[in-house]
């Protein structure tokens, strides 16, 4: 395939882009700043979305395109950065699609990051993909981005947003803020632990964006987790098992939320998502169990 992929640089952009190559495809990046050391096949183009549109010659004649690019989420929220979460994503989709409804020969296929945040703080509920949105600030932000995504629909694109969940994998993503208290025996749940974690590992992450980006059957919404949601004392407890380190110190909800604000709230919310649409269409998950995952990164 020939795929147009944008934010490549990120943690999950860097698993990709990988996968991609490997697989030996026609990859070309859309990136604010060129990234050192992309192999020569490689095109790259500049692109900052929250200033204009793509260049059409990135994404004409693409099968594909993987939109992954987006102001990351885990920091403290100020309405500065909250105006950036939301326009990288949804201003930034909105002139993707733009971009793709002036290409003579379009992609075949959209395949857009979305996040479990859309579903909010929903207990123990059972979260498919037809589950509705819940409320506040990130959900309303994955509603409106995947809206944004749905509009290349009308252009005959076949789109499918990705609904990501806690992604484990080496040398970033929640790992690397979880692992250095774990390290020094200082980590725990958080509060209660009985919230809900939808997690995933950083390769079927991947493998998933690159299924839908291939399978003409695959469209709509698409929860990115792992068919085994786990409870966050139930998480904290195999991280210390991996790490051979204890687990015994809840982080109180009154430090999180004075140390990241209202963006807490993505910290202590529970999510019991399942990925039924990935399954229905055949996905095949390298790393369904908790344990085994995390063995698999802390090594």
């Amino acid at each position: 395939m020939r795929v147009t992929v944008t934010g490549a640089s990120g943690f999950i952009g860097g698993e990709l882009l990988q996968q991609l190559l490997a697989g030996g495809h026609q990859v070309r990046i859309l990136g604010r700043a060129l990234r050192k050391g992309l192999p020569p096949e490689v095109q790259f183009s500049i692109w900052d979305p929250e200033k204009g549109s793509p260049p059409i010659a990135a994404i004409e004649g693409a099968d594909a395109v993987i939109h992954l690019a987006g102001e990351p989420v885990a920091q403290r929220w100020t309405e500065k950065v909250k105006r950036h979460i939301r326009e990288s994503r949804v201003l930034g989709t909105e002139r993707l699609v733009e971009t793709v409804g002036q290409c003579a020969s379009k992609p075949k296929a959209l395949v857009c990051a979305s996040a479990i945040g859309y579903y909010g703080d929903r207990a123990d509920e059972t979260l498919t993909e037809s589950s509705k949105p819940g409320s506040g600030f990130l959900p309303e932000v994955c509603v409106e981005w995947e809206n944004a995504a749905l509009g290349a629909e009308a252009l005959g694109v076949r789109v499918a947003t990705i609904r990501t969940g806690v992604v484990l994998g080496k040398n970033g993503g929640a790992l690397a803020k979880m692992l250095p208290p774990f390290k020094a025996c200082v980590g725990g749940k958080i509060g209660s632990g009985k919230q809900w974690m939808s997690w995933i590992h950083l390769e079927d992450l991947a493998q998933l964006f690159l299924f839908a980006a291939e399978s003409p059957a695959v469209r709509g919404a698409i929860n990115g987790s792992s068919p085994v949601p786990v409870t966050n004392a139930d998480f904290t407890q195999a991280l210390g098992r991996a790490l051979q380190r204890p687990a015994v110190l809840p982080v109180p909800l009154f430090a999180l939320k004075i140390l990241f604000g209202e963006m807490s709230e993505i910290l202590i919310g529970s999510q019991r998502a399942l990925p039924e649409a990935a399954l229905s269409a055949g996905f095949t998950f390298r790393h369904p169990e908790l344990a085994a995952a995390l063995q698999s990164v802390v090594e």
